[in-house]
């Protein structure tokens, strides 16, 4: 599965870079997340609860930030386990940008992701439908996060 895409934020480069790398904002805004730990050296332990189709599995696995360049970019590397269900795993870019005008900034990612297991037997349509119904719903509520914690921001 491939997807990109990219999101205006109003608040700054250096903020947002801040949220991404808080355990406590990711675990927030990421969809079923009930875990987010440091595991180590830029490696988080994850546990997530995912509903494809008639298959609902609690994946736990971990995250793996490199190429950090902050408050630029990075990649995120992801294998998570959900039992018979299956598992995940993965990469995506994400880069924190200058607005073309205007004040924020922009985030842009691109995911390279594939499953196994029973979800995959699902079909890629549903597959890549619900992946792209998370990607959103983590950003809303990341921009939820963002309006809540810089307010001033977003007047």
């Amino acid at each position: 599965m491939e997807m990109q895409g990219s999101r205006a934020l109003a608040i700054t480069q250096q903020q947002a870079w801040d949220a991404l790398n808080n355990p406590e904002v990711l675990k927030t805004c990421i969809p079923g997340c009930d875990k987010v730990e440091p595991s180590g050296d830029n490696q988080y332990a994850v546990g997530v609860a995912v509903k494809i189709g008639p298959v609902s599995a609690k994946f736990n696995g971990k995250i793996t930030l490199s190429d950090i360049n902050p408050p630029n970019s990075y990649t995120i590397t992801f294998d998570g386990q959900g039992g018979a269900a299956g598992f995940g795993k993965g990469n995506s870019q994400v880069t924190l940008s200058p607005p073309e005008e205007g004040q924020g900034c922009v985030l842009s990612y691109s995911v390279h992701a594939s499953v196994g297991g029973k979800i995959a037997q699902m079909g890629q349509r549903l597959i890549d439908g619900v992946a792209k119904s998370m990607a959103e719903d983590f950003f809303k509520r990341f921009d939820d996060e963002m309006q809540r914690q810089y307010p001033g921001a977003y007047a």
